[in-house]
């Protein structure tokens, strides 16, 4: 019963993404790539982060959260460490 309810979800997921595909075929107005495109050096939403300051919370934020989950993957190291010397001494 579980690897069906499994094979269920991931054929769900698979028709989701499939989904996505079909919906650009079904609107043949779709907006064309241009050289221009790949050459604009500008993002908007990082320039306003820089112009307001607040790049600087975002990379605080995001430097908080590594910080945390590197913190966490040494404590818990050391811990199975210990563990591992307690089994070694059994």
């Amino acid at each position: 019963m579980k690897y069906l309810a499994l094979f269920l979800l991931f054929l769900g997921l698979q028709l989701s993404v499939l989904a996505q595909d079909s919906t650009i075929k079904v609107n043949p107005e779709k907006i064309k790539i241009s050289a221009q495109d790949y050459a604009n050096q500008q993002v908007a939403m990082a320039d306003a982060f820089r112009a307001d300051g607040k790049i600087y919370v975002v990379v605080a934020v995001i430097l908080v959260i590594l910080g945390g989950i590197f913190v966490y993957l040494f404590t818990l190291d050391k811990k199975i460490a210990a563990l591992e010397k307690i089994a070694k001494e059994k």
